[in-house]
């Protein structure tokens, strides 16, 4: 089976979001991720600290520059993702579905290079 990053993007700026909205979310979440383990489609995955937590390491000649923050600014950022195996981008376009409605992020699936 091939092998699936499932990214979810959050908005840069906008406030949390209310704590009962947050535990409905993270309920669905919780049961999409029990149900790609029961699949056996689970390989690994986490959320990410806010941007501004970010380290960005430019290479400049022979020498590598350390910079705080996020290598690019945008309106939205990577706040997770999920590596999944499934049999096709199909199956694991359906996975992302289910996180884009469970989340209401946007969600970007995408396959690795070569057969895993």
């Amino acid at each position: 089976m091939k092998q699936y990053l499932i990214s979810m993007y959050q908005p840069t700026g906008e406030a949390m979001p209310e704590p009962e909205f947050l535990a409905e979310v993270m309920r669905k979440v919780d049961a999409i991720h029990d149900e790609l383990v029961e699949a056996g489609s689970w390989v690994f995955g986490n959320g990410l600290h806010a941007p501004e937590t970010a380290t960005v390491l430019r290479p400049k000649g022979e020498e590598v520059l350390v910079t705080d923050g996020p290598y690019l600014e945008g309106k939205e950022y990577l706040g997770g993702f999920t590596i999944i195996t499934a049999p096709d981008l199909d199956a694991a376009l359906e996975w992302g579905r289910r996180y884009a409605l469970a989340t209401t992020l946007p969600i970007e699936v995408r396959p690795f290079q070569g057969e895993v």
